[in-house]
């Protein structure tokens, strides 16, 4: 029963951290409408700023305040040099190009850090953990991550529903055509749209980067997740995104425990069923 409570405490966590790159996934996709497969790259980066920044500042949180901003930046970068070309043409090309740059991150990346594993320290304050059982405790650091995605998540909720630029983005994802009519450049709002999911994506790298080694290649299982979690929410609902990735994480969680021959199908089989009952997702239009 312990082990069953860990394992459905770290699903939880695992949620809300696929949710924090998930999210910038479904943004972008539901509203540039650009399949970008380098998204699981940002993650890697975020992941690799930690490792550098963590160096120098010796918290991961101090690393957050400033990795961030810089994921932020180099989101403007690259919209400015490559994905604004991709905005009026078909999906094969956005593909080309986006996995190009999977190629083009991978490569900089052993160049940069090299090809071994790296860990990143837990901060000295939230070692240890809280006491489940005699033998069985749930660390500090999982409950501060998943108490900073929740705060983000409703954050970013906030932003979406009661802020101005949340009506420009979800006006923009509706009808493209109207917001420029308006008045309001869309090229602009894309940019700023991409840039947010690439810092999405790299303060998911960062603060998982204590939680697992920081290794080549960590980012490519992330990206195939963000898609389920895309899939099962619905294109371009946050709020599908939260709630898809809290069921993929206790799925595989839970899968790991009581289905451990079919552990990794489990969260495959649960998209294949939200398909069937809503092929639009959970809080998607159906095609």
């Amino acid at each position: 029963m312990d082990l069953a409570l860990i394992q459905l405490l770290n699903g939880v966590q695992y949620g809300l951290l696929i949710f924090l790159a998930a999210s910038g996934l479904t943004l972008v996709f539901g509203i540039m409408g650009v399949i970008n497969l380098s998204h699981g790259s940002f993650y890697m980066l975020g992941a690799y700023c930690a490792l550098t920044l963590t160096q120098f500042t010796g918290d991961i949180f101090l690393s957050l305040l400033l990795g961030v901003p810089l994921a932020f930046v180099f989101g403007v970068i690259i919209e400015w040099l490559f994905i604004r070309r991709l905005y009026d043409r078909d999906h094969l090309q956005q593909v080309l190009l986006t996995f190009a740059l999977i190629l083009i991150f991978n490569e900089a990346q052993k160049l940069l850090w090299g090809s071994h594993p790296h860990s990143v320290p837990v901060p000295g304050y939230l070692q240890g953990g809280f006491k489940i059982s005699e033998l069985l405790t749930y660390p500090y650091y999982r409950v501060a991550v998943a108490a900073f995605c929740v705060a983000l998540a409703l954050g970013m909720m906030f932003v979406i529903q009661k802020t101005r630029i949340g009506r420009v983005i979800r006006a923009g994802e509706s009808n493209r055509e109207m917001v420029e009519a308006l008045g309001i450049d869309s090229r602009l709002l894309f940019r700023f749209v991409f840039a947010a999911g690439v810092a999405l994506a790299a303060t998911a790298g960062i603060v998982a980067a204590p939680l697992e080694s920081v290794y080549p290649g960590i980012g490519e299982p992330i990206l195939i997740i963000s898609f389920v979690v895309v899939v099962i929410g619905g294109i371009g609902s946050i709020k599908g995104a939260f709630l898809g990735a809290i069921l993929i994480g206790v799925a595989d969680a839970l899968g790991k425990v009581y289905f451990p021959a079919f552990s990794s199908s489990v969260v495959y089989a649960l998209m294949a069923a939200v398909l069937i009952a809503r092929p639009g997702g959970l809080f998607g239009r159906a095609a």
